[in-house]
C-alpha cells in the first residue's frame, strides 16, 4: 500500500501495487511468488509431435496441468466412412506411425469378423511374427529417444542400429519402412520371399545379442536413475479411472495383456510372458519396455519355427471385386505396442463402413497427465512426459 503524500489531504487515495518477488523473504519467511501459466508446446521437442500442455506453476512446482490436443487432427474416422475396406488400411496404419502393422491388424480383423472369414494358418502365423517385429521397432524408438530427452545421446545410436537391423527384413517383405501396407482382408498381400525366414531369424538373433549394450548404457546409470526413480508415480486406481493400458499400466502392476488374456492371431498357442512392475514410476515404465523387447524377440523366434514347419498353402483368401460387409456391428481390439487399440465397426451392408470408431492407446494414456503432473517440478516434467510413450498422431487421429 502507498499514499500520495504530495497531494492535498482531501484527495488522498489508496492504491494497490504488485508485490515484487522476494518481498515475502523478509524476516525469514519463504520466497513469495505468484502463480504463473506456462505453455509447453505446441511444438516442444520432448512431446513426440505437436502437443500442448498448459501448466499453472507455483515457483517451479506444477499446480495444474491441462493437455490440449488437436493440433494434428486429420479426421481419420470420417475419412474411413468414405473409403472402402481395402482403402481404409492405408489410412489406419498412419495414426501411430511407429506401429503401422499393428494398426492395420485391427481393421482387417474387424472386417474379417463381420464377414465370418477364416484366415489361412500361414497368414495367421506370419501376421503374428510381423506384429512382434513391429512391436520391437516401436519399443526401440522409445528406448533410444527417452534417454535423449534426459541428456544422453549415445543410447539413441545403439537403438537405431537395432532398428535398422529389423527394418531391413520388414522393408524386404513389404516394400515400406514405416507404412507397410502388407495386411489385406483375408490374409497378407503376398507370401514370404524365399529365404526370408532365415534372414528374419538372423536379425532377431543379432538384436537379442546386442540388446545388453543398450541395457548397460542406461540401466545402471546414476544420472538416469536419479531422474526416473520415484518420479511420476502412477497408481493403479488412476490407471483404472482413465483407461490407461499397455506398458504404462503394466509398470504400475496391472497384469493385463490381450495377447494372453483374450488371444487373437496365433497368441493362444504361444507362451506370452506378461512383464509387470509395481513401482509405477518413470524407471519402471522404462524397464517394462526393455523387458518386453526380449519377450517379443522370443515370440518372433517361436513364430519363425512354426512357419518353417507349416505345409505350403495360401497366404490370403480370394475376395470379390467389390467387398461389402454384411449389415451389423462388431468390436475388435488388439494389444498394440503402446496399449489397447479398439475398432468398433458398424456396417449397413455397403462397401464402405457406416461408422468405424477408433480407440487409440495414446489418447487415453495422455489424459492421465492432468493427474500425474501436478506436484512435480518443471524439471521432472520432461522425464514424466517421455516415459508415457505416446505418439501424438495416435492422440489426435
Amino acid at each position: 500500500m502507498g499514499r500520495m503524500t504530495e497531494e492535498p489531504e482531501s484527495s488522498l487515495r489508496e492504491r494497490v501495487v504488485g508485490i515484487g518477488a522476494g518481498a515475502g523473504a523478509v524476516q525469514g519467511r519463504e520466497l513469495a511468488t505468484e502463480d504463473m501459466v506456462l505453455n509447453i508446446g505446441p511444438q516442444h521437442p520432448s512431446t513426440h509431435g505437436v502437443l500442448r500442455l498448459r501448466l499453472t506453476l507455483d515457483g517451479e512446482r506444477i499446480v495444474t496441468a491441462e493437455p490440449i490436443i488437436g493440433y494434428m487432427h486429420r479426421g481419420a474416422e470420417k475419412l474411413f466412412e468414405v473409403r472402402d475396406y481395402r482403402q481404409i488400411i492405408v489410412l489406419a496404419n498412419r495414426h501411430d506411425w511407429l506401429s503401422a502393422f499393428a494398426n492395420e491388424l485391427g481393421v482387417v480383423i474387424a472386417v474379417e469378423r463381420m464377414l465370418g472369414m477364416e484366415v489361412p494358418q500361414r497368414a495367421v502365423w506370419a501376421r503374428t511374427l510381423l506384429a512382434e517385429l513391429n512391436r520391437v521397432l516401436n519399443h526401440l524408438m522409445f528406448l533410444g529417444s527417452y534417454p535423449l530427452e534426459l541428456g544422453a545421446i549415445t543410447p539413441l545410436f545403439y537403438a537405431f542400429r537395432e532398428r535398422e537391423t529389423l527394418q531391413h527384413v520388414m522393408e524386404e517383405i513389404s516394400g515400406g519402412r514405416m507404412h507397410y501396407m502388407f495386411n489385406r482382408v483375408g490374409g497378407l498381400k503376398e507370401d514370404l520371399p524365399y529365404g526370408w525366414l532365415d534372414r528374419a531369424s538372423g536379425a532377431v538373433a543379432d538384436v537379442r545379442r546386442r540388446l545388453p549394450d543398450i541395457e548397460k548404457l542406461i540401466a545402471g546409470n546414476e544420472i538416469f536413475l536419479a531422474r526416473t526413480r520415484g518420479v511420476g508415480v502412477l497408481d493403479r486406481e488412476t490407471i483404472m479411472q482413465y483407461g490407461v493400458s499397455g506398458p504404462i499400466a503394466r509398470a504400475s502392476g496391472v497384469d493385463f495383456d490381450l495377447r494372453r488374456d483374450e488371444p487373437y492371431l496365433a497368441y493362444g498357442e504361444l507362451p506370452v510372458k506378461v512383464v509387470t512392475r509395481s513401482a509405477g514410476d518413470c524407471n519402471a515404465r522404462f524397464q517394462v519396455l526393455l523387458e518386453q523387447v526380449k519377450v517379443s524377440l522370443d515370440l518372433a523366434d517361436a513364430c519363425v519355427e512354426r512357419l518353417r514347419h507349416l505345409p505350403p498353402g495360401p497366404i490370403n483368401q480370394r475376395l470379390p471385386k467389390i467387398l461389402k460387409a454384411p449389415e451389423g456391428h462388431t468390436y475388435a481390439w488388439t494389444e498394440s505396442p503402446l496399449g489397447l487399440n479398439g475398432y468398433y465397426l458398424v456396417s449397413r451392408g455397403e462397401k464402405t463402413p457406416w461408422r468405424l470408431k477408433l480407440r487409440s492407446a495414446s489418447f487415453n494414456n495422455i489424459q492421465v497427465l492432468r493427474e500425474l503432473l501436478p506436484g512435480n517440478l518443471v524439471a521432472d516434467m520432461v522425464a514424466i512426459l517421455g516415459s508415457m510413450f505416446f505418439v501424438v498422431g495416435d492422440i489426435d487421429k
